[in-house]
C-alpha cells in the first residue's frame, strides 16, 4: 500500500488514513488513484464489514492540488485534457464509494474543503471533530466547485448548498450536522473512538443484509416513489430469501441471539 494511504484494522473495521499532511491531503491525481484502488481492494476482503476514511494532520482533504492544476493549465495542448481525467477520475473515486458493499464512514479532525467536502459528501456516513469546517470555497478563486456540488446537493438541501457554492462561506461541525452533511460532532479527543464505535456497531450486522440495503439505498434514490417501492420491495425479498435472515428472525422470536457465522 502506497505511504499516501496508510491502513489499521480493528475486527471487521478497516480505517483508511490519508497520509499527505504537507499538502493538506488534497487529492491530487496520485492520491485520487490510491485512494481508488485500495478502496476497491479492501472492499473485496470478507472480513471487512465497514471502513473508516480519515486523514493525517491539520486537514482533512483541502480539495484538489491547485498546484497540479496550474501546472497543467500552462500547457495549453494537454490542459483541457488533463482536467477531465482529472475530474472524471475523482468523479469515479466518489461513485465508488456509493458502490462499495461496506458502508464508509468520514472521520473528520480538520478542515474540508471543495473537493474535500464532496468526499465527506460521498460518504455514507459522517463524524466530524467539534472543530473541524466545511466549505466549497472553490468560487473565492474564480472556480465554482460545479463537481464538488453533485455530492454536496445531495447531501444536504439545495439551497444551503448553493449559498456554500457562490458565496465561499464555511460552516461549522454543528451546521454540518444540522445539514446533515455529517451524523454526529464528537469532542477532538473522542473522534476516532466515536467513529469507530459507530463502525463496530456497524461491522457487528449481518453483512449480507448491509451490502444489500446500501445497494438498494442508493438505487431506490434515483427514481420517483413507485418505481422507488418496487426497488424497495425487490430488495426486501431478495433480504429475506437470505438463510442469515431466516436464522435472524428466528431468533429474535426464540429471545436468543442469531447463530451467525463471523
Amino acid at each position: 500500500m502506497s505511504d499516501l494511504i496508510l491502513r489499521n484494522d480493528t475486527g471487521g473495521v478497516a480505517r483508511l488514513v490519508l497520509n499527505s499532511p504537507k499538502n493538506f491531503n488534497a487529492l491530487s491525481a496520485e492520491m485520487i488513484a490510491t485512494l481508488y484502488t485500495t478502496l476497491a481492494s479492501v472492499s473485496a476482503e470478507e472480513h471487512v464489514r465497514a471502513i473508516i476514511l480519515a486523514a493525517n494532520g491539520k486537514a482533512f482533504c483541502a480539495g484538489h492540488d491547485l498546484r497540479q492544476m496550474q501546472a497543467a493549465r500552462a500547457n495549453r495542448d494537454r490542459g483541457r485534457a488533463g482536467f477531465t481525467a482529472l475530474f472524471e477520475g475523482c468523479g469515479q473515486l466518489m461513485q465508488l464509494i456509493t458502490s462499495l458493499p461496506q458502508p464508509v464512514i468520514a472521520e473528520v479532525q480538520g478542515i474540508a474543503t471543495a473537493a474535500g467536502c464532496q468526499l465527506v459528501a460521498a460518504c455514507d456516513l459522517g463524524v466530524a471533530a467539534k472543530t473541524a469546517k466545511f466549505g466549497v470555497n472553490g468560487i473565492d478563486v474564480g472556480l465554482f466547485c460545479s463537481t464538488p456540488a453533485v455530492a454536496l446537493s445531495r447531501a444536504i438541501p439545495r439551497k444551503a448548498a448553493f449559498e456554500m457554492l457562490v458565496t465561499g462561506d464555511f460552516i461549522t461541525a454543528i451546521e454540518a450536522e444540522r445539514l446533515g452533511l455529517i451524523n454526529r460532532v464528537a469532542a477532538p479527543e473522542k473522534l476516532e473512538a466515536e467513529t469507530m464505535a459507530l463502525a463496530q456497531q456497524i461491522a457487528a450486522k449481518l453483512p449480507a443484509a448491509i451490502a444489500m440495503g446500501k445497494r438498494g439505498f442508493y438505487e431506490q434514490l434515483s427514481h420517483d416513489t413507485p418505481e422507488a417501492y418496487e426497488v424497495a420491495g425487490d430488495t426486501m425479498c431478495a433480504n429475506m430469501m437470505l438463510a442469515e435472515t431466516e436464522e435472524g428472525i428466528s431468533a429474535f422470536l426464540e429471545k436468543r441471539k442469531p447463530a451467525w457465522a463471523d
